[in-house]
Order: C-alpha cells, then sequence, then structure tokens
C-alpha cells in the first residue's frame, strides 16, 4: 500500500482494540474480587474449622473432668457413710487406737485426691503458748507444714554459667535473687535447704536482658518435700507399714509439725 494512504476501516460491529482492552481488564478485576473473596471464605472455614476442634477437646476435657469428680465424689459419699460404722458400730469398741488411725488414711487420701485442705487440728491453733513459736509457711500449697527456727539450715547459691554481659560490657550486676525453701530429711535430723537464685543485669546497657540460673527439677513441683524425705516417707509408709499419722507423730518430736493429711498428699 502506497505511504500516506489510510488503513482501511473496521468492519462493522466489530469492538475497537480500547474497548477490548477494558472489557478484558474490568474481567480480570472481577476474577481478583472474586479470588480474594474466596480466600477470605476458606480463611474463615478454617478458623470455624479450628473453633470447632478446639471446644471438641474442651468439652472431651471437660467431660474426663466430670468423671473424675464423679468417681471422687462417690468415694467420698462411701467414706462417709461407712465413717460412723467405724466410729461408733458394733466393731468400734473393739478396735484399738491404732487400728482406727488406720481407718482414717484412706479418708484424708481421699481428701487430698480431691483438692481439698484439711482443717488445722485445734491442738495445731491452740499450741503456742509455752513453746517457741513455729515458722509456718505462707505459700498455700505448703498448709499443715511447719518447723521451728532451731532447724538447721543449709544455703545453696546457683548462679549462672555466665554473668558477661553478651554486647561485651563486662560483668553484670546482681539486681535481686530467688529464694526458695524446701524440708529435707537426713538420719536423725532435719535440714531446711534454701535456695538462692541471684539475678544478673547489665547497668551500662539496656540490651543485655537479666541472666538466672534455672530452678533445679523437683518430683513435687513447687513442692516443700526433697527426693530424700518424700523416699523416707515411703519407705516408712510402705516398706515399714509405719501409718502417717505416727511418722506425723514422729516428726513433732524433732519439731516439724506437718499433718497427716499433708503427707497423705505427698504420697498420693
Amino acid at each position: 500500500m502506497p505511504k500516506g494512504t489510510p488503513s482501511p476501516p473496521t468492519s462493522a460491529g466489530s469492538p475497537s482494540p480500547e474497548v477490548v482492552s477494558a472489557a478484558l481488564s474490568a474481567l480480570q478485576a472481577e476474577l481478583a474480587d472474586e479470588r480474594a473473596a474466596r480466600r477470605a471464605t476458606e480463611a474463615a472455614l478454617c478458623e470455624a474449622e479450628a473453633a470447632r476442634q478446639t471446644a471438641e477437646a474442651r468439652a472431651a476435657r471437660l467431660e474426663a473432668e466430670n468423671a473424675q469428680s464423679a468417681e471422687q465424689i462417690s468415694r467420698l459419699e462411701h467414706l462417709n457413710k461407712e465413717l460412723p460404722k467405724a466410729l461408733f458400730g458394733p466393731r468400734s469398741e473393739k478396735l484399738g487406737e491404732d487400728e482406727r488411725q488406720l481407718s482414717f488414711e484412706e479418708f484424708w487420701a481421699a481428701i487430698a485426691e480431691a483438692g481439698g485442705q484439711p482443717e488445722a487440728d485445734d491442738q495445731d491453733q491452740d499450741e503456742q503458748a509455752g513453746g517457741e513459736r513455729c515458722r509456718r509457711s505462707p505459700r498455700g500449697s505448703r498448709s499443715g507444714v511447719r518447723f521451728g527456727s532451731h532447724i538447721d539450715r543449709r544455703e545453696e547459691v546457683i548462679e549462672p554459667d555466665t554473668i558477661m554481659c553478651p554486647f561485651g560490657c563486662g560483668e553484670m550486676t546482681k539486681i535481686g535473687e530467688d529464694r526458695s525453701e524446701r524440708l529435707d530429711y537426713e538420719p536423725a535430723k532435719f535440714t531446711v535447704i534454701e535456695t538462692v537464685r541471684p539475678r544478673y543485669a547489665c547497668n551500662k546497657c539496656k540490651g543485655g536482658g537479666v541472666v538466672q540460673a534455672s530452678a533445679p527439677a523437683s518430683l513435687v513441683e513447687g513442692g516443700l518435700p526433697t527426693e530424700a524425705l518424700l523416699a523416707h516417707v515411703l519407705i516408712a509408709r510402705y516398706g515399714d507399714h509405719l501409718p502417717l499419722y505416727r511418722q506425723s507423730q514422729i516428726y513433732e518430736r524433732s519439731g516439724i509439725e506437718v499433718h497427716r493429711a499433708t503427707l497423705a498428699t505427698w504420697v498420693g
């Protein structure tokens, strides 16, 4: 075609390239919106499924807890029904003091398994005059355990592996410490182990954080007895057939007041 000759016009009814491009852009935008809506729907479905699984797990856990609670309630009701028979029944007059005390062992153990805290004896509440005031632990998990100030104490300091600032500022400064007490047993004497875990922080920069040694592992998490004391109680109870109330009396002669219900929680 010679130069300067105009291009032939498009056939009648055919859209122009601009119209086609605009239509494609509109379709692409609509497709992107549909994809975004589908992704939002899928995310909502995933959240709903996760919520359903969480609810099912919680329902299963609550059902197991209810079954356990029902079993404990049934056991306590049975013990509550049998207790008057053991105390006032025809055979109660034939039971000695030791046999009668043994009948309470299962009762205290059941209360401990149910998570209850036994009330202190009246003599424990009134036995303050005429003697040295015993030290009671402030923590609720140590209810029923008291020891006099004459009990030997051994302090164990657990230092971190390093107290050097990780940013090269030098040795960190001690800013505090955590103290915890555990009641230990040695042949013929008791010892209170006071564990100290100092905390260190850099006083030159704020990026070093706080360094502290980890707490030592324990059979009873956050509990007062050490492994040696638990082993002694268990061997005396099941190996030597020494009832818990007798062990409580033996410990009292050494200046340690431990309620037999507390011993039941340790061995249970």
